[in-house]
């Protein structure tokens, strides 16, 4: 008798991933959600270079659970596996320092994310430059548009990552990224961000905090209009 495979029909979602056809919201929302096993898909999320050690004996280390604890004080925190060679030197000294990246840096952040710095000198190797930090002993990359010197007030345990939990002891950012009224434009700095897996640019802005609150104008056209630039620049129609 001639052996016939079985043929197993492959999940919905297996099915559509080739099929995607990105929705309004409103569209999609009566839509089936299909449900994932438990994992770390919060997306986007900064993708830092984290600096260590000091001005002679520094590394590189890329996190991208990072982020901001309180505004007063302010503090802020990274988690990072107890097996990376940069742990070891922020028990140590505790200190780092959180360098934003941008699309000029994306091979750098990828690179400091796989090389490890006990057997390479990521500064040399990149060619990215040391600046001395005003509050800690580790340094600031240069090349970054705005950094956050921390020194760490607690060590938190949380599976296969300890969390550093930190003060911001100071902020420093590159000149040509502020404006003639001490604004920061970190909108001018290219910055990226990294969700699962992949690295994208950010884009335009389309809405700034509170506008929704707005008392003059109508905030939600203005908001829809910005929406429909971007999307059409994105060679998006819907």
């Amino acid at each position: 008798m001639e052996n016939k495979k079985r043929k197993t029909s492959a999940p919905a979602f297996q099915k559509n991933k080739r099929q995607i056809t990105k929705l309004s919201c409103d569209a999609a929302a009566s839509l089936p959600r299909e449900n994932l096993k438990p994992g770390t898909l919060e997306a986007p999320l900064p993708a830092v270079m984290v600096t260590v050690g000091d001005m002679e004996n520094s590394n590189i280390i890329t996190v991208a659970w990072t982020g901001i604890l309180s505004t007063n004080p302010p503090r802020a925190y990274i988690s990072v596996r107890p097996t990376r060679h940069s742990h070891s030197i922020i028990e140590s000294t505790g200190e780092f320092v959180i360098n934003l990246t941008t699309d000029e840096l994306v091979y750098e952040t990828d690179y400091s994310g796989i090389y490890t710095g006990a057997k390479v000198d990521k500064f040399e190797k990149l060619k990215l430059t040391k600046k001395t930090s005003k509050c800690v002993q580790c340094p600031t990359i240069g090349e970054s548009p705005l950094s956050l010197e921390c020194r760490v007030f607690e060590k938190i345990e949380s599976g296969t990552h300890n969390i550093f939990l930190a003060d911001v002891l100071n902020i420093s950012t590159r000149a040509d990224i502020v404006d003639k009224e001490g604004k920061v434009r970190l909108d001018l700095a290219g910055l990226v961000a990294y969700a699962h897996g992949e690295y994208f640019a950010l884009g335009q802005k389309i809405g700034e905090f509170g506008f929704s609150a707005a008392k003059k104008g109508n905030p939600k056209a203005k908001y829809l209009k910005n929406r429909r630039s971007v999307s059409k620049s994105n060679g998006n129609n819907t």
